[in-house]
């Protein structure tokens, strides 16, 4: 960290006494705990373009939740923006992601727990009245195919145009919309107290098709019938057919 970030992130968080970088690191990012007299937040950077955008957008939701108790994300503290990368600045929150949980849980009924929490948790995210900010009068669908050429045309994701177009021509049957995470992987959610309570990497929250996030949550175990139960047995609100999972997951998730 150089001096001229530090004096800035200092403006928002008081003296730095030391950062840590922390060991679950995501692909698009570094992060960072930065610790102060009385109390810690989390630092995450970003240097490279569609991440960098990405990152704002992450501010931009988590700036437009301060003050929202319904929807568990961490604090906003603020983003600062320099030539060679972007910074945001946010609550620190004590425990691990889902992913992290799953690998040191003591036993399958434990893990089987975790991802039930999971289920009953984003059950109840989607079942929840869409916030005005998140409302959008164009289809999302639509729009992430968008995006998704805009990155396959400039080589910056897995997917082809290929692909894509089998994309366009074989959407499944819309449902209605409802806010959604837009990355909701075991990644994605946090598990505080033994339970999943917090979802990080907000960037895509937005009001989409629900069927994205069921998709993804489940993609880690899919093959693994007792933790797909599991995840449904929290989980009620609809059950993703293969034809969906393979649409979302599979083809719609590797532009992204």
């Amino acid at each position: 960290m150089n001096h001229s970030l530090k004096v800035k992130i200092e403006e928002v968080t008081g003296c730095i006494h030391k950062t840590n970088v922390l060991d679950e690191q995501g692909w698009t990012s570094e992060v960072r705990r930065v610790y102060t007299g009385d109390r810690s937040y989390l630092l995450k950077s970003s240097y490279k373009g569609k991440y960098r955008t990405w990152l704002k957008e992450e501010a931009q939701v988590l700036k437009k939740l301060t003050g929202n108790t319904v929807i568990s994300v961490p604090e906003y503290y603020g983003l600062i923006e320099e030539k060679d990368g972007d910074h945001l600045i946010m609550s620190f929150e004590d425990g691990m992601s889902l992913t992290a949980a799953l690998s040191k849980a003591a036993s399958e009924t434990e893990r089987k727990s975790l991802i039930r929490s999971f289920g009953r948790f984003l059950h109840e995210f989607h079942d929840q009245e869409p916030i005005d900010f998140f409302r959008s009068e164009g289809d999302w669908l639509e729009g992430q195919l968008l995006k998704a050429q805009h990155y396959a045309e400039n080589g910056q994701c897995d997917g082809s145009l290929t692909l894509l177009e089998n994309l366009k021509t074989d959407r499944p049957s819309p449902v209605k919309q409802t806010i959604i995470h837009g990355d909701c992987t075991t990644d994605n959610v946090m598990v505080i107290d033994g339970v999943v309570q917090l979802f990080i990497d907000v960037a895509g929250m937005t009001v989409g098709d629900p069927r994205y996030d069921e998709s993804l949550a489940i993609r880690k175990f899919m093959n693994n019938t007792e933790y797909v139960t599991a995840f449904y047995d929290g989980y009620t609100r609809y059950k993703v057919t293969k034809k969906e999972f393979q649409y979302f997951d599979e083809g719609l998730y590797e532009f992204f």
